[in-house]
């Protein structure tokens, strides 16, 4: 495995040199979830620290005696009665994308007293069986959850449809993110993350090419 995670870390270099963009540009994320703990620890006992998980069960069970290790990603869809348990271990939200999980989010920060870096999830080939709000709705939601909720969005995310070609798709969700001042994209996964890099991706989600098939 660390043989297959210092392939993806050259890959993402090279990557990062051809977009004339700095080194520290891009930061992986190893796709963890669903992943049996022999094939995870040799990528963390490699160095990997950034993992990104489906499931807020499966995460807390997998990871709290290592917490204080990794930083933690929320990658899969969220429900609002998960929203504190997600609000209290993830450093990232990856995945918000509507207005109630908005309010949900906002009001367990509050008791909380701690906030995850959150992303706005846009569904950038408006398909009806995928999370995310549509790039028409982008700008209203990313006022709506500042202004109404008093939530800071880091970055956006998205996932494009798996038969297209992803670089419009990439750069779309990066000129979103231009005009609504957002720093961060959490685009492409291992068949396209170099395109992403291209397109400004700040964040890859790597998981088939890591560990192999689930």
């Amino acid at each position: 495995m660390s043989e297959a995670l210092n392939s993806i870390r050259s890959r993402i270099a090279a990557a990062v040199e051809a977009a004339g963009r700095p080194a520290d540009a891009v930061q992986l994320v190893a796709v963890s979830k669903l992943q049996p703990w022999e094939h995870i620890a040799p990528v963390f006992d490699a160095g990997q620290r950034v993992f990104g998980e489906n499931r807020v069960q499966e995460a807390k069970e997998r990871w709290t005696p290592l917490r204080e290790q990794i930083e933690l990603r929320l990658i899969g869809p969220l429900q609002t009665n998960k929203a504190r348990d997600a609000a209290g271990l993830f450093d990232v939200i990856e995945t918000l994308d509507r207005e109630k999980l908005a309010r949900v989010l906002a009001d367990e920060i509050q008791a909380l007293g701690k906030a995850p870096r959150l992303y706005v999830q846009v569904n950038t080939g408006e398909e009806p069986q995928k999370a995310g709000v549509t790039p028409g709705e982008a700008d209203a939601f990313v006022a709506t959850c500042r202004g109404t909720y008093g939530l800071t969005i880091e970055g956006l995310m998205c996932i494009p449809p798996a038969d297209k070609d992803p670089a419009p798709h990439f750069r779309l969700l990066a000129d979103i993110a231009a005009r609504n001042g957002v720093a961060r994209l959490s685009m492409g996964m291992s068949d396209d993350f170099e395109t992403a890099i291209a397109c400004g991706a700040t964040s890859v989600r790597v998981g088939s090419a890591l560990f192999g098939a689930r």
